[in-house]
């Protein structure tokens, strides 16, 4: 099919755009690309240090036959369940490797956080930045200049990203990324909400609250709700990323295993581009799509504005506005729906998606993808026979509660939206919010932090009509945490048939769910944005059908008001603590969220 006119236009508004910033990019490229073989470049010493630890068969390929080098970035480690499987994957790549008459090693390992284990902790505020932290060990893993190709491995909500945007200062390497899969359904997610209100409610006490949150997360594996973690293995199938159908695949078991050693053999193919030239234009339209046809994380409202400026490209929350408006919704995934990643895998999965959007004219299916039959293969889902990969079409969806036809979406719209007025720009996830919950108008209730609402929740304070007002939540204000804490609270009082709504300068994490949430709002109030001029009882909108998030106070009197500063007690405690000291830098650096916040620009 033709592609969709509005997809034409917006690529081609982004192309022009990025035009000096990509053409600089391709020009870097091609440099490093025509450089003299590893070996040749290096010195004699440089070289002896490389292959100093590598088996003596290995050392003879690199040295003396120059055969192909694999550079592994690892994000393993046994904190993060999705990451527990990688300790096994190095060793398979290497022995796919050998086989093939290539070698690989280990470059380096990123450190890779749980965004579950900190959340509404301190350590949460270190939470963002650690993408950058990533995409740093990333260059620093891949500095040593000694490989022809290389592999990501990681899974989770910053770590993705993370190594996708070191790959991209790496771009003349084919780069093949190499997931995990999700662990087995656990209680579900609909039951585990359930109780976290009722524990918000003190009608459950910690004990019961533990043993549901231990049924949930309970094994190795990437969680089973479609958050940030799962987004960004949909956004890598949408771009071509993986070998094709990979993301939801199980950990362990023979088939995850092949798929592991068929990444070595992708990317070891003549056929698999250097990332940076397959990461194009075309290809970020295609993840934007694959994102709000799929509801999937806010989060990446930031991260894939700071990848594609790593790739010399410049997007907007107006481009994923634009694409909102003609990219249908075609997943109902926990917190979308009642169903988790496993169910969405069984019942058609990545493959689906992809296809029905190919077939809709909604995805460039003339892109470069790490495979040499091009996007049509990810719309296919993997199997063994007799012991070796083969893949078959995703067929129709196996659940229509779950998974729609394009022809038939639960929305003619994606699942986020944008939102603008006299309190600044903000995004909104609108595809878990109920219909009648899409237009709020209350007074607001203003907060410094997401504790400070707790205690008034505990209060008894807000059992009314109420937008609430976090503030001084953003980049540079203390790194710009997830507030998924908040979601319980706001869950109760809105299940009493309040309306209420959460407007903020933090995110709101993958799991954004039925409470309206105007989050990521930029300038950020630190920055003197005007959610610094919000006071107490104040009337707001937010309107997510016709886009508009202002606050209703006579404009005469909003603009002779008063920008409140940070609380210098606040500001201390934001940078002290758990090594917050340390990412001072990069508060104090960060551009806004709608510019991917990165602290490297």
């Amino acid at each position: 099919m033709n592609l969709h006119p509005q997809i034409q236009k917006i690529t081609a508004g982004i192309i022009e755009r990025s035009r000096p910033g990509r053409s600089a990019y391709l020009t870097r490229l091609a440099a490093a690309s025509t450089r003299e073989a590893n070996p040749d470049r290096m010195g004699c010493a440089n070289l002896a240090h490389a292959v100093a630890g590598m088996p003596l068969d290995d050392r003879f390929k690199v040295v003396t036959e120059k055969a192909p080098n694999i550079g592994i970035v690892n994000a393993y480690n046994d904190m993060l369940s999705a990451h527990v499987p990688l300790h096994r994957y190095p060793e398979l790549i290497k022995q796919e490797a050998r086989r093939l008459g290539a070698s690989a090693q280990v470059a380096g390992g990123v450190p890779a956080m749980c965004d579950g284990v900190t959340q509404g902790t301190p350590g949460m505020e270190l939470s963002l930045f650690s993408r950058d932290v990533i995409a740093m060990s990333t260059a620093v893993s891949l500095s040593h200049d000694m490989f022809n190709a290389a592999l990501m491995l990681g899974v989770c909500d910053k770590i993705v990203p993370g190594l996708l945007i070191g790959a991209l200062h790496f771009g003349h390497l084919p780069t093949v990324f190499v997931p995990a899969g999700p662990m087995p359904s656990g209680l579900s997610n609909k039951e585990k909400a359930a109780v976290r209100e009722k524990a918000a409610q003190g009608l459950v006490g910690r004990g019961e609250l533990l043993e549901a949150e231990l049924k949930s997360y309970h094994s190795p594996g990437t969680c089973t709700f479609y958050g940030t973690a799962n987004s960004n293995q949909m956004l890598l199938e949408a771009m071509g990323l993986h070998v094709p159908g990979t993301a939801f695949v199980s950990p362990g078991g023979e088939l995850r295993d092949e798929l592991t050693r068929e990444a070595a053999r992708t990317v070891l193919a003549k056929s698999c581009p250097p990332i940076g030239v397959m990461v194009d234009e075309r290809a970020i339209v295609n993840a934007m799509v694959a994102l709000l046809a799929t509801g999937g994380s806010t989060n990446h409202l930031i991260h894939w504005v700071a990848v594609a400026r790593s790739a010399g490209m410049l997007i907007d929350w107006n481009d994923f506005s634009a694409l909102s408006e003609v990219v249908p919704l075609l997943c109902h995934v926990y917190p979308n729906g009642s169903a988790d990643v496993n169910e969405f895998q069984a019942d058609g999965g990545t493959g689906f998606v992809i296809r029905e959007l190919l077939d809709a004219g909604l995805m460039h299916e003339d892109v470069l993808t790490v495979r040499a039959g091009g996007l049509r293969e990810y719309t296919r889902e993997p199997a063994l026979a007799d012991g070796r990969l083969v893949w078959k079409d995703s067929g129709a969806s196996g659940d229509l509660s779950v998974l729609r036809p394009a022809s038939a979406p639960f929305s003619a719209t994606g699942g986020l939206k944008l939102l603008q007025g006299n309190l600044g720009r903000s995004v909104i996830k609108v595809s878990a919010v109920p219909d009648d919950r899409h237009v709020i108008e209350a007074a607001a209730r203003v907060f410094d932090s997401q504790e400070a609402l707790h205690e008034a929740f505990n209060a008894g304070e807000l059992e009314r009509d109420v937008i609430c007002v976090v503030r001084w939540q953003g980049p540079q204000a203390n790194g710009m945490p997830e507030l998924h804490k908040l979601t319980p609270p706001l869950s109760v009082l809105q299940g009493k048939g309040f309306r209420v709504a959460l407007v903020t300068d933090g995110r709101m994490s993958g799991a954004s769910g039925k409470v309206p949430a105007a989050i990521h709002v930029s300038p950020e109030a630190a920055a003197g944005g005007p959610l610094a001029k919000v006071r107490d009882g104040d009337m707001i909108l937010l309107n997510s059908q016709t886009g508009e998030l202002r606050v209703l106070v006579p404009e005469p009197e909003w603009q002779a008001r008063t920008v409140a500063v940070m609380p210098p007690a606040l500001r201390e405690q934001n940078a002290l603590g758990v090594g917050r000291e340390l990412f001072t830098g990069m508060r104090r650096s960060a551009l806004t969220a709608e510019e991917g916040a990165p602290a490297w620009l």
